[in-house]
């Protein structure tokens, strides 16, 4: 028979304001096949609504927001998914008209909408820590944070808009 154990746990919750980078934690491998990214560092380091790239798994990434002030209007030919990790963020939607709608429907990751949207608005959505909106294909939005800084995580495709700065930004030792 064993002894009970007895460990207790603790979770923290990160914020802009308040994070610890970490590390990795190799069990039974090399850490060099690890990197190592904190999306508070992230955002805590980039320009408002700068989507730098903090994970990949081919075409696919997870992007790293600071939300402050008001974002310029994204499009995309396919959805994307917006989790608010800090803070709290009203996205604006408005469903374009086919002028302003992504022409090629291959097109990966987000691109800017070309002067104001043209279409019938959807409505907002007001997102604080932990949740998570969905922005439709061919659907301008627009990020709008009016206090302290928040981070947004979106999952999205590598595209024209997205930021790499890997080496700024992974512990990877």
């Amino acid at each position: 028979m064993t002894a009970a154990t007895s460990t207790t746990y603790r979770t923290r919750f990160g914020s802009l304001k308040h994070f610890e980078k970490g590390h990795v934690e190799p069990i039974d491998d090399d850490v060099r096949h690890y990197a190592f990214s904190n999306c508070f560092e992230i955002a805590s380091i980039s320009k408002p609504y700068e989507k730098v790239v903090f994970g990949q798994n081919q075409i696919y990434v997870l992007e790293t927001l600071r939300a402050e002030g008001t974002s310029p209007w994204y499009t995309c030919a396919h959805d994307e998914f917006a989790l608010v990790m800090d803070g709290e963020v009203e996205v604006h939607l408005v469903q374009l008209d086919a002028a302003q709608a992504v022409a090629d429907k291959e097109k990966n990751g987000a691109v800017l909408v070309e002067g104001e949207p043209r279409g019938k608005r959807m409505g907002w959505m007001k997102l604080s820590r932990g949740h998570q909106g969905l922005l439709p294909k061919n659907t301008a939005y627009q990020f709008r944070s009016a206090g302290e800084p928040g981070v947004i995580v979106l999952q999205s495709c590598k595209g024209d808009l997205s930021v790499e700065k890997w080496a700024d930004i992974c512990q990877s030792h």
